[in-house]
This record gives structure tokens, sequence and C-alpha cells, in this order.
């Protein structure tokens, strides 16, 4: 079998200076974690009581910051950003690496999935919070436009969720810069805050933070929830580390980003020792009036972005979903040419948009939104944890104790975090529980349909020797062009193949079977892309490989088999897809009947295939079937 290479360039981490990529993964890959200030302390001292004491105060902010250093600094960046897919992070690159690529191992996957599911649960939220919370700063200024602040927030996201399809390429050049500025902010509101009460910094003593726990008991306990909002953006550190590489993160977030959220932090825990309220929002009390309106425009600014990173992985985590065969077929945009992480889905940015919505109006205010929050993620972190334990034997082969050591630390910290946010489930946590347990559900039922599909079709497939020889004895005429037929099956004559002769009565001069396969790493190198052979006079068939982060693109690999001597005709192509319908089986073998008719409610609004390989609408011809399942 002769393999050729696809030259094509692949969108990974573009070649720039370490300052430049650092200074753009500020946009990208902070904003969550960067805007939980605004709502983080607040929400913790509200569930510690009325008036809390300089006790509880010093052992909230140390429960704080100690929470940034452990699962952010030591677990993501120290730990997980070390354990890779091929330059890919977060847990669906990881569940591919350990479920998928190591082996076929059904548990590991079953929890890769529904973390990523988790993470669509917390990220309808994170617009909402994160834009009510910044203009709830507004009140401050003057208390009559706290009437505007829930309009306003509404008409925020709208436009947010509006200007999508428009791609945020021009605007993501401006988001690093923004974001850097709203961190020297941050840094510097809390460096005055910590100079009207500099004993606020004996909170960096971790004693301060377990002296809390002990004599909190349960509600001590409990207020771990809260703190854990500190760290729900940790997740994308992960996740985007393909984005820009681990070391321009590390840089970021060691430099600038790490600093700024402990001395806010502080300030605003100085405030309150100072006697500020913690009714309203602490966040801009740190802010001298006359600059309160800027600071308001600014966090808007920023929650925007984090918003809008929290869409762009939603839209990044789909399009992952979807070449691992776990959803539907759906039309993503390329926003971008130069941008590959510049796409756009139309059906996930719309369910967003009216959850998040949703969400907002009917929770009202940020305080509402906290007691929802964090629970996914959470859950989440649990799950990255225990692959992490794997990833540490497999992969680093460290010793049993070793790496129990390690990551059973990560996931007592993570239960208790866990356990914590569960007290949240009857204020509001269960909704994103259900909106994950929908998507893992639609997941489930979308990958057993296929599943049963290609079965199905394995069971009336024909060899090739078999299918020419009724060619040939049949006298089925061979007409002039080429055919390309694009199966599953990797070694019979394809089923559309075969339909065609049975319906039309001919077959073409050149004939190229195409199966394309994704596997379970991001990218396949240009090298390795496509292998064919001739295995009868004048038919070829090729298999194409492709990562779960790249988009097939059939036409173009047609003119590499060109160029590689397979003796196509590309002037005159014609493409057959096959499609079917789904049926219920008649026997007791098949799919239950519930899931059948969803698997076929989603099959029928999927993608269509041809748009799915970029396949030319004038020269793609459609043989449908039924297929019961």
């Amino acid at each position: 079998m002769r393999q050729f290479a696809l030259t094509q360039e692949r969108p990974g981490v573009v070649a720039a200076s370490l300052p430049a990529l650092s200074l753009s993964a500020l946009g990208v890959v902070f904003g969550d974690i960067g805007t939980s200030p605004l709502y983080t302390l607040k929400t913790v001292l509200n569930l510690t009581g009325d008036k809390p004491g300089p006790a509880t105060i010093l052992g909230a902010l140390s429960l704080v910051i100690w929470t940034l250093i452990i699962i952010t600094s030591i677990k993501y960046v120290s730990f997980a950003m070390r354990v890779d897919n091929d330059g890919e992070g977060g847990i669906l690159a990881l569940m591919s690496l350990l479920g998928v690529k190591q082996k076929q191992r059904a548990g590991i996957v079953a929890v890769g999935l529904f973390g990523a599911a988790l993470i669509y649960g917390d990220g309808a939220i994170t617009p909402a919070i994160s834009v009510l919370s910044a203009l709830e700063g507004l009140d401050i200024v003057t208390p009559s436009l706290h009437p505007y602040v829930l309009p306003a927030a509404v008409l925020i996201l709208v436009a947010l969720f509006a200007l999508q399809p428009q791609g945020t390429m021009r605007i993501g050049r401006a988001f690093g810069p923004i974001m850097a500025l709203w961190f020297v902010a941050m840094a510097v509101l809390g460096l005055w805050g910590i100079a009207q009460h500099p004993a606020v910094l004996w909170a960096i003593d971790p004693r301060a933070g377990l002296a809390f726990l002990r004599t909190g008991g349960m509600a001590g306990f409990l207020v771990l929830g809260g703190v854990f909002l500190c760290v729900t953006g940790a997740e994308a550190l992960y996740a985007d580390m393909g984005h820009f590489g681990a070391r321009p993160i590390r840089v970021a977030w060691s430099a600038l980003v790490f600093p700024s959220l402990v001395l806010n932090y502080a300030g605003q825990a100085a405030l309150v020792l100072e006697g500020a309220p913690t009714s309203d929002n602490i966040f801009f009390r740190l802010c001298p009036p006359v600059m309160l309106v800027p600071l308001v425009l600014l966090a808007t600014v920023a929650t925007i972005i984090a918003s809008q990173s929290i869409i762009t992985g939603a839209f990044s985590m789909t399009r992952q979903a979807i070449q691992l065969g776990w959803l539907p077929r759906v039309r993503i945009k390329q926003t971008s040419e130069s941008g590959y992480g510049q796409i756009y889905v139309g059906t996930v940015n719309w369910l967003l948009m009216i959850v998040t919505l949703g969400l907002t109006i009917g929770f009202g205010k940020s305080d509402n939104l906290a007691a929802a929050y964090g629970i996914a993620v959470s859950a989440t972190m649990v799950m990255t944890s225990a692959l992490l334990f794997i990833a540490i034997r497999e992969i680093w082969h460290w010793s049993l104790p070793a790496a129990a050591a390690i990551a059973g630390a990560f996931l007592i910290v993570d239960s208790a975090f866990l356990l914590a946010n569960l007290a949240k489930v009857a204020e509001g946590g269960y909704v994103p529980l259900l909106l994950a347990a929908l998507v893992y559900g639609v997941m489930l039922v979308w990958h057993r349909g296929a599943r049963a599909v290609a079965l199905r079709l394995q069971e009336t497939a024909m060899p090739i020797a078999t299918f020419m020889a009724r060619i040939t004895e049949r006298g089925i005429p061979r007409v002039p062009g080429t055919a390309v037929f694009l199966t599953r099956t990797e070694r019979d004559a394809p089923p559309v193949m075969v339909w065609h002769v049975k319906h039309n009565r001919a077959l073409h001069e050149r004939l190229f079977v195409l199966t394309t396969t994704t596997e379970s790493v991001p990218w396949i190198d240009d090298a390795d892309r496509l292998k064919f052979e001739e295995i009868a006079p004048r038919f070829w068939r090729g298999k194409a490989r492709y990562g779960f982060m790249e988009r097939p693109d059939i036409p173009a690999l047609l003119q590499t088999a060109h160029a590689g001597g397979c003796g196509l005709d590309l002037s005159d192509v014609t493409y057959y897809v096959g499609h079917e319908t789904i049926v219920p089986t008649d026997d007791t073998k098949g799919l239950p009947r519930w899931l059948e008719a969803l698997y076929a409610l989603m099959q029928r609004n999927s993608l269509h295939v041809s748009d799915y390989f970029k396949l030319p609408p004038d020269a793609v011809v459609e043989l449908g079937r039924e297929i019961a399942i």
C-alpha cells in the first residue's frame, strides 16, 4: 500500500515570542478565573454569617489563597499540563489518550465524556454570573441604577451571542491587552486595600484556613462551596493548552495572573477587616469613587471576554466530540483562515444563549447564581484527578505509592469541594447537573445508534472479488469518469457501491473507495494522512486518517492521491454517499424503541455528510436505503 502526504499547515501553536504568546493567553485562557474576584469573596463571607469576625475573614482568605495554590498552581499548572495528547489538553484529550489511544477502556471513556458534559452545564452559568456581577457595580455608583442591572445584562448577553457568527478574530487581538490591564488594575486595587489593613497578610499562613475549618463545624465545611468559585476557570488552563502551549500559560499565570488574584482577594479582605459591609459587591469598594465608572466598564468588558472564552471552548469541545463519534454532525463555520480555533457552531451558540438568558432572568442576581455555580466543575475536577492517577502510573511510570500520594492528595481536595458543592443542589445546583445529564444522554444515544448502524451494514457487506465477478458476469457497462464512494467499510465492497450498481446498472471506469477515520490524537502528520492501493484494474481503495481537531477535506485529499499516481480523472468526479433512514427492527436483537427513535431523530437533523466532508454540491449523488436497528 502506497502512502502519501496531504500537505497542509497544522493550525496549532503559531511561531511567536514567549511574551506575545503569554499576552495572548491572558485573553483566552484566564478570562473565567480572572473575573472570579467579582463575586467569590463576597459569596464566601456571606456564607459565614452576617458579621464575620477577624478570624473568619482571615480563615476564608487563607482558604481562597491556598485553593489557588493547590488546585491551579500545583495540580493544573505543574502536573496536569505535563500530560498532553500530542500537545492538546482537557478532559476529552486526556480521555482519548488513556481510554482510546493506549487501549480501549469503556470506564475511562465514560468518565471523560461525563466530565465534558458537566463543563457544558457550568459553561451556561459563567456568562450570566460574570456579566451580572460586573454590572452590579452600578449599585455602588448610584442605587437608582439598580432596576437597570438585569435588563442591561440581558442586552449584553444577547449581543454577545448574536455576534458569534461574525467570528472574534479582530476582537481577539485586543483580548490580551485588555485582560492585562484588568489584572494590573486588580493588583493595584488589592495593594491599596492591603495598605488599609496590612495584618490581612497573615492569611498566607495555611493554619488560618485550617483553624477556620476545624472550628467552623459543618457550616465551615459548606463554606468550601463558595471558596471553590475562585478556581472555576482552572480547567480552562488545561483545555486551552493546545492553542498556546504549556510554557506561555505557565508564564502568564505565575508572572501576572496569580499575584494579581492573591493581591485583590487580600485587598478585599482587608477592607472587610476595616469594617466595609459585605452586603454589596466588596470588589468595587476597593475603587476610589472617581474611578468607579471606568472600573465598572472595564469589569464588564473583562466578563464579556471571559464569556467569549467559555463559548469558544464549548464550540471547540463540540467539534472534538463530533470527530470522536460522540455527538451528531452539526454545521461548523470557520470564521478565520489563520486561526483554527476561530469557529462558530450555530446549534451550540443558540442553545447556550437560551439557557444563559433563562438563568440570568430566573436567578436575577449574581448571589443567587453563585448557589448554582461550581458543582459541575468540581465534579469534573474529581474526574480529572482520577485520570491523572492513571496517567502518572502508565505514562510517567511512577510507582504505585508515589502516584497514589500525589493523585490521592488531589482527589481528597477535589472531593471535599465536590461534597461542599453538593449542598447547592436544592438551591440551583441541579441546573448544571440536569444540563450535563442531557448532553451525556445525547452522547450515549448517538454513539450506540451509530454503532448499531455500522454493525447492520457490515452484515450485508460483499467481498470485493465477489462484487467484481458479478460485474463481469452481468455485463455491467463501465462509463467514463471517476466515482468516489465514501464508506465505513475497510475491506469489502461499500454498500453504497452495491446499491448504485443495483439501481443504475452501470459503473464508472475509475473507482476510488475511501474510508476516513478519526484517531484519538488531535493531529495526524501529513506523511501519515493517506494510504491507498490498487485492488483491481482502475479500482483503488484509500484510507484517510484525521485527528479529532481536524476537519476532513475530501477534494483536497483526492488531489494528493492523483499526484501520487492514483490515475484519477479529477476533471470528472462524482461522489457517492449513502443516506440511511433508520427504522425499528422486527426482531428482539435491535435497540430499544425509545433509543432507536431518538437516534433516528438526531440522524435526520444532523449535518449532511457531503457538507461535513466539503464535497462540491453539484457533484454528489446520494443513495438512500432503510436500516433496521
